[in-house]
């Protein structure tokens, strides 16, 4: 192979223009979109309830949604900021700020890890005017484009009759977001566990409020409120008096599909650096201006 003259001669010029555009060329000016959430998870002890299935293992509620957040992450663009929170007795209570999911995708994942039962400070389960209100005035103050991510079964203890639900002082819309529901269909027994977080056991229809003033008990039905199942209907509810979306999570994948709808999204302007295109381009230019000369290699000397 013969690198001639003039290839040497055009490969120095390229690469000398490539070098002034890389030190020179402004960056380009790109338009993207970009998401911010603050994600709440239900951390109330029917989240303990093993009724999906992840990867073919059978597993827990609260484990599931953690999954299915760790995999939206990563499906995240960059820009985009997500938050940690937990709900449990009346209240949601914010553990980590909407961070940048590239800059900071270690720590998000790390301390997601870390979001359990252990952290509950009470048995209680009230979403309506509890954990989904205070989620939502989260949101609120820390600006217009932040949505809500509320992760929940569905599940209040003590049950209330599904015609107080109200929410006074929130408007329908104000804030973005989703309801997401995860949960089998079935209802399974759901897991008592220790201030530590330790098994204790299965609570007892004994050791719960009934749903003695709802109408199906009205009915002479009777009301087994220590099972637990995905109450998507009543999540659908509470979607419609909030403006949120609501969606079940079939797979682990479904809840980066949410997050990623396009009705989510803030389209934002962002200038990105390409000067390391050009000083790549120099480089490979340079390697051929100075490439040897294999003239004759390989074929026979003539004297």
């Amino acid at each position: 192979m013969t690198v001639t003259a003039a290839l040497r001669q055009w490969a120095l010029a390229v690469a000398l223009v490539l070098l002034a555009a890389a030190l020179w060329m402004p960056g380009v000016r790109l338009i993207r979109d970009r998401f911010d959430y603050v994600v709440t998870f239900d951390i109330t002890q029917s989240m303990n309830v093993e009724d999906v299935m992840l990867d073919g293992v059978r597993t827990s509620r609260l484990v599931y949604a953690r999954e299915a957040m760790r995999r939206a992450l990563r499906r995240m663009p960059c820009g985009s900021r997500v938050g940690w929170s937990v709900f449990t007795g009346t209240r949601s209570l914010l553990l980590l700020e909407p961070l940048e999911v590239c800059e900071h995708y270690d720590a998000l994942a790390t301390s997601l890890d870390g979001i359990d039962g252990r952290m509950r400070w009470a048995n209680a389960s009230r979403i309506a005017n509890g954990g989904l209100f205070s989620a939502i005035h989260q949101a609120k103050q820390m600006g217009d484009h932040v949505a809500v991510v509320f992760v929940t079964d569905g599940q209040e203890a003590p049950p209330r009759p599904l015609s107080d639900t109200s929410m006074p002082g929130i408007t329908p819309g104000e804030v973005r977001g989703w309801l997401i529901g995860v949960g089998g269909d079935q209802p399974a027994p759901i897991p008592k566990t220790d201030s530590d977080g330790r098994p204790a056991g299965f609570w007892l229809a004994s050791d719960v409020v009934q749903t003695s003033a709802m109408s199906s008990a009205q009915r002479g039905e009777v009301s087994h409120e220590e099972l637990s199942a995905l109450r998507g209907g009543y999540l659908k509810t509470l979607g419609g008096q909030t403006g949120l979306e609501y969606r079940a999570l079939p797979t682990a994948e479904a809840l980066g599909d949410a997050l990623l709808d396009s009705r989510f999204a803030e389209r934002v302007g962002s200038t990105v650096d390409v000067r390391w295109c050009a000083a790549l381009g120099a480089l490979v230019m340079l390697v051929v201006v100075f490439l040897p000369d294999f003239r004759g290699v390989g074929a026979p000397t003539r004297r």
